[in-house]
């Protein structure tokens, strides 16, 4: 067993190497399954005390496929190069956030 280098974690899922475009997709297909609505958000910053990450659009109530909410992650990734960008599944029984994680970080991030 190793130890991990020393660097700044975020949300779920980003003791992981980053996610490739499948990888996405299968845990996008995991949000669609269990019937959550997935959204994209960004910000500047990943700090665990910063709560408020702006929504990239509405959230996706009507997608049905994995491709067209990866398609909206590809978006806001270009747009904004400079953000960490995650993808959140919302229960819209419990009207809440179920679970999130990071598509994309920047290459210099500051956290």
């Amino acid at each position: 067993m190793q130890t991990l280098p020393k660097e700044r974690r975020y949300e779920t899922l980003s003791y992981l190497p980053p996610l490739s475009d499948a990888q996405i997709s299968k845990q996008i297909q995991y949000i669609l399954d269990k019937g959550y609505i997935p959204a994209i958000e960004f910000n500047e910053i990943s700090d665990p005390k910063e709560f408020y990450w702006t929504m990239w659009k509405l959230p996706l109530f009507g997608a049905t496929g994995v491709q067209e909410v990866l398609n909206e992650v590809r978006a806001c990734r270009s747009e904004y190069g400079n953000s960490f960008v995650r993808v959140v599944g919302f229960d819209n029984i419990k009207q809440c956030q179920i679970l999130s994680f990071i598509v994309h970080k920047p290459s210099q991030s500051r956290y």
